[in-house]
């Protein structure tokens, strides 16, 4: 069945009048993402994390894998299909709450560039909301531009950095 696999990184902070809280509306998602020529692979553990942007809601953040022989623009268009069945309004601002968002993150296919659709998402590597449960069921997969894992991405952006320490001066 499938040609190609995709990470698709989930995110909620708001509540739907059918699903309930955020980690519900989540969950929600995995099942649809495993219907309709779409075959979920793989979910990841739900977590919460700080909104970015001037969003006062918490996050509710997952990724999933998920087989399908759509190519990135099919796949896209069903990814905003689905958010729009959630309730997503395709006028909401950025970064403001929203009940379902869908981001593809990675492909089988290495790099993807198409108006409205950039693969590997562009922000993907400064996001520890993504990265963190990508590491536990795509720890292998390979940044196309990098070359870098998941596992070794995610590192990098969380490992402790050594503080700056002041330069002292002795000159008068």
């Amino acid at each position: 069945m499938a040609k190609h696999r995709y990470l698709v990184a989930l995110g909620s902070n708001m509540r739907h009048r059918c699903q309930g809280a955020p980690p519900a509306v989540l969950r929600a998602a995995f099942t649809v993402l495993d219907r309709k020529r779409l075959r979920l692979e793989a979910a990841s553990p739900i977590l919460a994390s700080a909104p970015l942007g001037p969003s006062n809601r918490r996050y509710a953040n997952a990724v999933a894998i998920v087989r399908t022989r759509l190519d990135p623009p099919e796949l896209l268009a069903r990814l905003q299909g689905i958010e729009t069945h959630f309730g997503r309004r395709p006028s909401g601002a950025r970064w403001r709450a929203r009940v379902l968002d869908l981001d593809v993150i990675l492909w089988s296919g290495g790099a993807y560039v198409a108006p409205g659709l950039l693969i590997p998402h562009p922000e993907f590597r400064k996001r520890a909301f993504v990265l963190e449960p990508a590491r536990k069921i795509a720890g292998t997969w390979r940044d196309p531009l990098t070359g870098l894992t998941i596992r070794h991405l995610h590192t990098r952006l969380t490992r402790p950095r050594p503080a700056l320490r002041a330069h002292t001066s002795r000159h008068p």
